[in-house]
């Protein structure tokens, strides 16, 4: 009775953790004990989370830091130690449930201090589903930050936000997610709210406002050589031009090269300090760097393929270095790109897959063709208009006879079209479903541009339309920020886009005719594209034709070493005819 009444030992989530906690084989790379000094920093974080003077925890930093384990411990912490009602929000509901059943499930299964709290799900009444879970003095809710519904049913002490930059702007009608589900917690004296999340673009970042408003915790580190403190930071990674592999780290301070092993040794023995101590939110910034899972041999390589294209290294920014993302500008001048034009009207030799955007209009359907090459490198190879009435059938016969021709290449060869996308929104939605029914299988089909941040190029299609046709959303923002990404690109190469000098003025102003601004939705900084100018068909085209090289998702290095097989193989000399104009066979033996 005693033992059952004495309160449990004041223990911090990273006490618990080390005494506690065992990684699952099918959620870790390195099942069994869980250390902290594995990761040092962690041991800051976790123990913010169980420090009464804290009320909000703010994690700004890249992946493979070990912040889902991190999550965790905590909800392990208060199954175990201080039951509470919890909450963890992730950015979709379908999230939600991948992280319940691939990551939850496995740590209550395998930890023995959380064995049997939590009661088997086929037990009857056992208050265990995917979404909720319920143990001794609390439960866990797992939430999608897209569900109104899921953010604001019941009280909870607990809040864990992960993602926030994936979020949404708002939770349907409702209103900010994040100040929904925060607004569960008001009741209790003792809540905790825990945000973590990897940034993406400067000033609209939800994570990086968060950061701003706390103590702003960075992880210092001492040099082996010198002593001298310091923040790991990118700039003093260095290796011989070419050589990746025998990247370094370099001291800001002495100048030493420290190796992986020194650099591992040097953030065991680190330790986070507040640029703005004071207040009851600690935020803290991590790096890549301090991860202990990474070499910077991996870091070299990854940096070198990421800054081919301005997208992938945005995302090596956002995850690999943890900071957010700024724009070279808001958009392009219509007067830089005309001078690149090329005196090519055939397909030229680096092409690999050639597809196609269609734009309809009132009076007229716009196409432009666009070939694609590896790494990214683009040729737009035709921009044409057809014009007619969109509801009558023959502008959609002058269509179909247009993307079944064959395009001349340099090197004597042919190539058709492999994929087009044909914009379905506007008046001429039931044409466009008519025309691309029949002609799914010749990869041609129909999507709806989808706008706001954050969303893929292309989506999972769907039927549920009255064409019942598989109907393609179309993140139109993020492929405008990756085409005005790509045409800054000022040198041939991995994603420069190519134009043919027949182009005239209004094709390139219609091509850079949109910008992005900032404005202000309900408190928060937003970015939305915005016309220049009345017409933008080209822009829209490229977005279009982008799309479709998507939807067709092919192998590129594949077709490249296709292409160099069928070179590399001797061509059969042409079969001479005879003369009734067949192929100069025995005679005899064809009259049989």
């Amino acid at each position: 009775m005693a033992e059952m009444l004495k309160p449990p030992s004041k223990l911090t989530v990273s006490q618990w953790a080390d005494a506690q906690r065992r990684l699952s084989p099918e959620a870790s790379a390195e099942p069994g004990k869980w250390y902290t000094s594995r990761a040092e920093y962690s041991r800051g974080i976790m123990d913010a989370c169980s420090d009464p003077a804290i009320e909000r925890v703010v994690v700004m930093s890249s992946a493979q830091v070990g912040k889902t384990e991190i999550l965790l411990n905590v909800i392990g912490f208060h199954i175990d130690q201080d039951a509470s009602p919890i909450i963890c929000v992730q950015p979709t509901l379908s999230m939600g449930q991948a992280f319940s059943k691939d990551r939850l499930a496995p740590m209550l299964r395998d930890t023995p201090a959380l064995k049997g709290k939590v009661q088997d799900p086929r037990a009857r009444d056992s208050g265990n589903t995917t979404l909720h879970k319920v143990f001794p003095g609390g439960h866990v809710t797992i939430a999608g930050s897209n569900s109104a519904a899921g953010l604001a049913s019941r009280p909870v002490r607990i809040v864990l936000a992960d993602e926030l930059d994936r979020w949404p702007s708002s939770a349907g009608t409702e209103g900010d997610p994040l100040r929904l589900v925060e607004k569960r917690a008001t009741t209790f004296w003792n809540s905790k709210i825990v945000i973590v999340s990897t940034p993406t673009v400067k000033n609209s970042s939800r994570i990086e406002a968060e950061y701003l408003d706390s103590d702003q915790r960075e992880f210092w580190v001492d040099c082996p050589e010198c002593d001298e403190p310091q923040t790991l930071k990118w700039l003093q990674v260095q290796w011989p031009d070419g050589e990746p592999d025998k990247a370094a780290y370099v001291c800001g301070c002495c100048g030493s090269t420290w190796t992986d092993a020194a650099r591992h040794k040097a953030v065991a023995k680190g330790k986070w300090i507040a640029q703005k101590p004071g207040g009851r939110t600690a935020g803290f910034k991590l790096s890549g760097l301090y991860s202990p899972w990474i070499t910077l041999a991996e870091a070299a390589r990854d940096f070198l393929e990421a800054k081919k294209l301005p997208e992938t290294l945005r995302v090596w920014v956002n995850t690999f270095a943890g900071e957010t993302w700024e724009e070279q500008g808001e958009g392009v001048n219509d007067d830089e790109i005309p001078g690149r034009g090329e005196a090519y009207e055939e397909i030229p030799d680096p092409v690999l897959v050639v597809t196609a955007g269609i734009d309809t209009q009132n009076d007229r359907l716009e196409i432009e063709v666009l070939g694609h090459a590896i790494d990214h490198e683009t040729y737009s190879i035709d921009h044409h208009i057809i014009y007619g009435d969109p509801s009558a059938p023959q502008l959609w016969a002058d269509l179909d006879l247009y993307l079944s021709q064959s395009f001349q290449r340099e090197d004597g060869g042919t190539m058709k079209i492999r994929a087009a996308a044909i914009d379905s929104g506007g008046h001429y939605t039931q044409a466009v479903y008519d025309f691309v029914r029949p002609r799914e299988r010749r990869g041609i089909f129909a999507i709806k541009g989808i706008g706001g941040e954050g969303k893929p190029i292309v989506g999972r299609p769907t039927r549920n339309n009255i064409g019942k046709i598989r109907l393609f959303p179309v993140g139109v923002d993020t492929a405008k920020e990756l085409i005005y990404g790509r045409l800054k690109i000022s040198v041939p190469g991995p994603g420069f886009c190519h134009f043919p000098s027949r182009y005239d003025e209004e094709y390139f102003a219609q091509l850079t005719a949109e910008q992005v601004v900032t404005k202000f939705s309900k408190g928060f900084r937003k970015r939305e594209w915005k016309k220049t100018r009345a017409r933008n068909e080209a822009l829209d085209l490229r977005v279009y034709a982008i799309a479709a090289f998507g939807i067709a998702n092919l192998s590129m290095k594949a077709l490249s070493e296709k292409r160099a097989e069928a070179r590399e193989k001797p061509r059969k000399p042409p079969m001479q005819q005879n003369r009734y104009g067949s192929p100069n066979r025995n005679f005899a033996t064809s009259w049989r």
